[in-house]
């Protein structure tokens, strides 16, 4: 028994895995859904003054995990968003190359699926509910299938956007539409699998926003796991001029693994280096250079801390961003680098 522990875990390491408690390696990850975007737009990155690649940057820096965003057809929303399959899958292209492991976020939307709105596909639009099903069956086995194709499958994908109030309304709306909403997922769950072909089949994410609010996210955790919806990992949001303060997501952590026994990622967090998210609230940390490194800090000590090594990774949303979203990313207006970079020099798992 001793030795085939030994040659499974070597096979974990060879292959790019450590185990954590029978999990994963700890994701040190950056959705850079926008980058390619930005380097079209001319944004140039920097660091002290001198033009650099992004991923390099943050390879240098232990981040070991991307996370790429995709809608179904963004060319017909109103947003003119990037995100369609042909850019995610050259962007994963480059990422792997690198040796980055990709968490693909599916929105089952042509633009921004969250708590506030989950609008279906304009293509989808017309379908009753046994049409959507299909349909949302059909589009994930197929891109699954092109990502695996590409050679980039995603060794981890998320069947939706922070889903607290389900996907794809009014069919699957929470809280009233429970059964409706399970089809959904378990028909993309069903298509992640149908699409790895005989690659590893990657692990599924559930992902809600509230990292502040255990009693909700118990809410719905206890009724996804009552409809039997297979999951591998609880994706949680933690942005705190929304979600509150630090001690309280630490707590929620720490009781959400204790409750479900599942690897947990904060899986989308993020705070300004210069004053504007936190005005009129109150905050734990300055919003200033410092300050932002600071948070980050916190955060990942939160996730460390985590019981049984079920916390299992972090992910900044949007560290290489323009426009108002600079704000809370890894850059200055200058373009250089802020001090945030280094959270990540001591190795994340000792």
């Amino acid at each position: 028994m001793l030795s085939l522990l030994k040659a499974l875990c070597l096979v974990c390491i060879v292959g790019g895995w450590t185990l954590v408690a029978l999990g994963q390696e700890y994701a040190v990850g950056a959705d850079v859904s926008f980058l390619a975007k930005c380097e079209q737009d001319g944004v140039v990155f920097q660091e002290n003054g001198h033009p650099i690649d992004v991923l390099a940057l943050l390879q240098e820096h232990h981040y070991n995990w991307v996370r790429l965003r995709l809608f179904h057809d963004p060319s017909t929303s109103s947003d003119k968003l990037p995100n369609d399959l042909s850019y995610t899958i050259d962007l994963a292209k480059r990422a792997k190359k690198m040796g980055y492991h990709l968490l693909l976020d599916l929105h089952y939307s042509d633009s921004w699926a969250d708590p506030g709105k989950q609008p279906i596909p304009i293509a989808w639009n017309n379908l009753n509910h046994a049409q959507l099903t299909g349909q949302v069956f059909a589009y994930t086995r197929d891109v699954i299938a092109e990502f695996a194709r590409a050679g980039v499958l995603p060794e981890m994908v998320q069947v939706g956007n922070e889903i607290t109030y389900g996907m794809l309304w009014p069919d699957g709306k929470l809280p009233g539409n429970w059964n409706n909403f399970a089809d959904l997922v378990k028909a993309g769950i069903k298509g992640v699998k149908a699409g790895h072909g005989r690659q590893r089949m990657p692990r599924v994410m559930i992902h809600i926003e509230r990292s502040g609010d255990y009693d909700a996210a118990v809410e719905f955790f206890d009724k996804l796991i009552a409809q039997r919806i297979p999951f591998d990992v609880i994706g949680l949001s933690y942005y705190p001029f929304w979600h509150g303060d630090i001690v309280t997501m630490q707590g929620n952590l720490d009781k959400l693994a204790q409750r479900y026994r599942r690897p947990l990622m904060v899986v989308e967090t993020a705070f300004n280096w210069k004053t504007g998210g936190m005005v009129l609230k109150s905050a734990d940390f300055a919003e200033s250079p410092q300050g932002q490194e600071n948070f980050l800090r916190a955060v990942n000590d939160a996730v460390h801390a985590v019981p049984n090594g079920l916390g299992q990774g972090v992910f900044w949303w949007e560290p290489a961003a323009e426009g108002p979203l600079r704000e809370r990313g890894f850059f200055d207006d200058d373009g250089n680098v802020l001090p945030v970079i280094s959270v990540f020099d001591k190795p994340a798992r000792e």
